[in-house]
């Protein structure tokens, strides 16, 4: 019999590229489905969110100027990052939810897929929603899809692995930046796909992950002036009318969304409408 003790894994917060403790100190107890402690991910608090959308305006400029091949091929660098810890992820989520193997199984393949699937609308997205406009006059009229900027998520409490990526995915592939907050029962796999980005090409500041309450954090998100879009997907539907009138003080764009597709990724960027004229 051996004496030696478990490493636990410590839970942080990922702002910014980095794994910062949350600010408040405050943590919250994780336990499996036979109500067995598991971990103490953070409690983020309002000043964990100023930083990571701090970190996601400074990111976005650069991040929207990337080529779509380029934006898709991060995506699909993260798809191979995270099938090559598939084994950890499928642990994970049984170990936090107690689904069965072969369904956990299913649910990373899922979310690898997805990944990949969203990379490759990465450069067809503007053919879909862009278009050349016919005008009266000597002109060339263009419209093409751009990205809105920074974008809060909330993501779904199941699946945890799939609802982030399903989060996350379609608003980076538009060119924004985004701050997610994780499923508050199951965060280990948010955490754990942190370590995917932050081994991976995406720019620090691109996507921030939080933890921590959704009841306390998504009123902040709603009504932070520099988040111009929320997907509350993972939201309750009863919830849905208080946040939207919160984020009525800048236009904020909000959303709910039932499944994947090209429209997720539209839902948060904005037409640009170009003029050029014929001949010169």
């Amino acid at each position: 019999m051996s004496n030696r003790i478990d490493v636990k894994r410590t839970y942080k917060l990922f702002i910014n590229g980095a794994f910062p403790r949350t600010e408040s100190g405050r943590t919250y107890e994780v336990k499996n489905a036979k109500g067995v402690f598991i971990a103490n991910p953070c409690l983020a608090s309002r000043k964990d969110l100023k930083d990571a959308v701090v970190a996601a305006r400074a990111a976005q400029h650069g991040w929207n100027k990337a080529t779509a091949y380029n934006k898709g091929q991060i995506l699909y660098r993260l798809a191979e990052m995270l099938e090559g810890r598939r084994a950890q992820f499928v642990d994970e989520i049984v170990t936090v939810t107690g689904v069965s193997k072969a369904k956990a199984e299913k649910e990373v393949t899922d979310s690898v897929d997805r990944l990949v699937w969203y990379a490759g609308w990465s450069d067809k997205i503007s053919s879909l929603s862009g278009a050349l406009n016919p005008v009266a006059g000597p002109y060339y009229n263009f419209t093409i899809p751009e990205s809105m900027g920074v974008i809060a998520a909330i993501a779904p409490e199941t699946p945890s692995l799939l609802g982030l990526i399903d989060s996350i995915a379609p608003i980076i592939v538009g060119g924004n930046t985004v701050v997610v907050l994780a499923s508050t029962k199951a965060p280990l796999s948010a955490m754990s796909f942190a370590e995917v980005i932050a081994t991976s090409d995406v720019p620090a500041g691109v996507i921030n992950i939080l933890t921590g309450k959704k009841d306390e954090i998504t009123p902040w998100m709603a009504s932070h002036m520099d988040i111009d879009g929320l997907d509350i997907s993972g939201l309750g539907a009863k919830k849905h009318a208080d946040v939207k009138t919160a984020g009525t003080e800048n236009l904020k764009r909000i959303y709910s969304f039932k499944s994947a597709d090209p429209g997720r990724i539209l839902a948060f960027m904005e037409n640009k409408t170009v003029w050029h004229p014929i001949g010169l």
